[in-house]
């Protein structure tokens, strides 16, 4: 049935963007990245050996320039299942973005609609090699990639120096929401050089009964022509009303260096300081619930040509022992991964 709804909108928009001129300053554009990838070891041996190629994301974005300070934006992603078990679903294209953007004056604008929330927007920028991996809270699931709400940014004080970014959003990502509860996000940045950054982020996700989530998030930058460096550390509470609450730790840290304008080394350790059981459910990685981890990823990006990356690299995972006293198989998944800019 989505599929009926989404392709004539495509056709629409297509159609629109044809006769609507330069005025209209409409346009399409995406991106789309995928693997080839072999599962060398893994915890869980039904997953070991498995192989192949998938998108992890294939994007397809509409926007529109409504007027000098109002703009829209429409994106589609779709991607293969990153589960190792279904083989039988297609590619189906659903709604990442939908919003509404009023920049209000030079400094601060709104967003109204689902879009990207403060969580790791601005890490993920600054990171900037997502086809490879995800943010570390993105990667252990402490929060969506996308939230449905109002958020406002822009930049406060000292030239510039000083930005906000703020949201309240349903605190159900892009899903529906019941929950008369919603979710509080704000970050913090502060250059205090061209090639230095601190961010501080906090958010409170109003769950049902009393079952909230905390998170509190601090991250240093630091950026030159050739070289990139990222530290971040962050906690997390989980409250429950049958058991005792979780209390998640996380410290990553991440280098870049553009040896060429055509070649670039990237190498990051991020480190799991507790159990996390949302992490047994993230796609394309599953990470063992009952362990203390430690996430290890290095590769080589080439660059044929500015919109063309093709990438050798590696993911490894090595656990702690669990409270049973067993200690489980590391994971290593060697890829090729691609990446493509369509503009």
């Amino acid at each position: 049935m989505k599929q009926f709804l989404i392709y004539p909108g495509l056709l629409l928009l297509f159609v629109t963007g044809i006769f609507a001129g330069e005025q209209s300053a409409v346009r399409f554009s995406g991106y789309m990245f995928g693997d080839y990838y072999w599962v060398a070891s893994h915890h869980r041996a039904e997953i070991q050996n498995s192989n192949g190629f998938w998108f992890r994301r294939i994007y397809f974005t509409y926007d529109h320039r409504i007027s000098g300070n109002l703009s829209a934006r429409m994106r589609l992603e779709m991607n293969s299942r990153g589960d190792f078990s279904t083989t039988s679903s297609k590619l189906i294209p659903y709604i990442k973005d939908a919003y509404l953007k009023w920049k209000i004056n030079p400094d601060h604008q709104l967003v109204l609609g689902i879009s990207s929330p403060p969580t790791f927007k601005f890490i993920e920028d600054f990171w900037g090699f997502r086809f490879l991996e995800k943010t570390p809270l993105d990667l252990q699931r402490w929060g969506p990639s996308r939230e449905f709400g109002l958020s406002a940014m822009g930049t406060l004080a000292l030239e510039g120096k000083l930005q906000y970014h703020v949201m309240l959003g349903n605190g159900s990502g892009n899903k529906s929401e019941v929950n008369p509860g919603k979710k509080l996000m704000g970050a913090i940045r502060y250059f205090p050089v061209k090639q230095l950054v601190l961010e501080v982020y906090s958010d409170w996700n109003d769950n049902s009964g009393a079952t909230d989530w905390f998170t509190y998030q601090g991250f240093a930058g630091y950026k030159t022509e050739r070289l990139t460096l990222g530290f971040l550390y962050s906690h997390q509470t989980r409250c429950h009303e049958d058991r005792p609450d979780e209390n998640l730790d996380l410290a990553s840290i991440f280098l870049i260096w553009h040896t060429t304008n055509q070649l670039t080394i990237v190498g990051r350790v991020d480190r799991q300081f507790d159990p996390n059981s949302s992490a047994a459910k993230q796609q394309y990685l599953p990470f063992d619930p009952d362990s203390k981890s430690t996430f290890f990823l290095t590769g080589i990006d080439f660059r044929p040509h500015p919109l063309v990356h093709l990438m050798p690299n590696i993911e490894v995972i090595l656990y702690d022992s669990n409270d049973a006293g067993i200690t489980p198989g590391p994971d290593v998944l060697p890829r090729m991964t691609f990446f493509y800019v369509f503009q």
